[in-house]
């Protein structure tokens, strides 16, 4: 089968959705599907490339804000495909689609729904506005929609569709590599434990609560025994220094910037516990979540839908969202109990291998692919 994947947002550029899209793609590739990846052109210097063996093909936008672009050229490529796997939200190309399938009815379309969009500015509000518009009549065109949590779908903007069109829907869960990701041989917790914290500190992912995290840790700064690493970059990154500092907090707040694919399983292993400390539905799942366990990494997260659905409480703690001294109050339970966090730990890495593999997901996805 001719597959395309077309989704806003691709690697090197970080987050979920573009990385999803990337591991989907790959494991289809690999099931024996001709696949090609359609995703906006935000350099100049890159048109076309393959990464891992998946065709990427990039399209000058007529239009770009954000992670939103308008793409009109995507409706000619996509005759050739017998199915169109659209990851959304993508404003600007999810409209493609919609109008692509008026006139191409054979073609099989696959929803990804990722997350809902909040907390939009006024002009991005505008860009969005069409395909808000035509988002219910697009999900009625689609064959099927997945999703990396039923959870979430089921309490996000779409959950009235859900209840009235359960049988099209597709739990997909996400993959970690397992086998990249591990455990240090030498697992022992130590008397100053290193904290993590993994995400985009730009404004596109202001919901992963970087913040909230630090105003925790504001209040454990009598205690001598954490020091906190943060993996990431992007425009708020200077305004999270300046709050570490205000709050004297720079000598026990690492910021590591962004961190290679090789040297990012190092950082992981070599850390005690993992948080996630996100603020709304912004966050959908945390793919990060998975890499945490998989590196035998207990973890805190909010109780969010979609993100309480990755793990349970034998692998670590929800916390109430931007709720500052629950989150203290989870975090100094792994600080004082070593016994737990030696027991979590070991949970952790089992659910990422039983559930989360790269060969236990590829099996799932490819069996969707063949409903179509």
């Amino acid at each position: 089968m001719k597959i395309a994947h077309v989704v806003c947002v691709f690697p090197p550029y970080g987050g979920g959705i573009g990385k999803s899209a990337l591991d989907f793609s790959i494991m289809m590739r690999e099931g024996g599907h001709q696949v090609d990846v359609y995703a906006p052109l935000y350099t100049n210097d890159i048109s076309e490339d393959d990464s891992n063996s998946t065709k990427i093909i990039r399209i000058k936008p007529i239009l770009k804000l954000g992670n939103g672009a308008f793409v009109p050229r995507l409706f000619s490529k996509l005759k050739k495909y017998d199915l169109v796997y659209l990851h959304y939200p993508f404003f600007g190309g999810a409209e493609i689609i919609w109008f692509f399938k008026l006139f191409n009815r054979k073609t099989k379309v696959i929803f990804h729904y990722h997350m809902d969009v909040i907390g939009l500015s006024p002009l991005f509000k505008l860009l969005s506005f069409p395909s808000k518009m035509i988002e219910k009549s697009l999900l009625k065109k689609a064959d099927l929609i997945t999703a990396g949590s039923l959870d979430y779908i089921q309490n996000s903007q779409i959950k009235n569709f859900y209840t009235d069109n359960p049988g099209i829907f597709r739990e997909t869960y996400f993959p970690v590599d397992t086998k990249k990701f591990h455990t240090r041989t030498d697992r022992g917790v130590r008397e100053k434990k290193e904290i993590l914290f993994v995400g985009g500190l730009d404004k596109a992912h202001y919901f992963k609560g970087l913040n909230v995290l630090i105003d925790a840790l504001f209040l454990l700064r009598k205690r001598n025994d954490w020091i906190l690493k943060v993996v990431g970059e992007g425009n708020l990154k200077q305004e999270y220094i300046k709050k570490c500092e205000e709050k004297k907090l720079s000598s026990r707040v690492e910021f590591l910037g962004s961190v290679s694919h090789e040297d990012l399983p190092i950082v992981y292993r070599e850390s005690d516990f993992f948080v996630l400390p996100s603020i709304n539905k912004g966050e959908a799942f945390g793919i990060v979540l998975l890499e945490a366990m998989a590196s035998g990494l207990p973890i805190i997260a909010s109780n969010l839908p979609g993100v309480r659905s990755v793990f349970t409480d034998k692998e670590g703690f929800l916390t109430k969202p931007s709720d500052r001294e629950d989150l203290a109050d989870k975090i100094k339970i792994f600080l004082d109990d070593d016994s737990l966090l030696t027991e979590m730990s070991e949970s952790a890495r089992r659910l990422s291998v039983d559930k989360y593999s790269y060969e236990t997901i590829s099996k799932r996805i490819n069996s969707i692919v063949d409903e179509v």
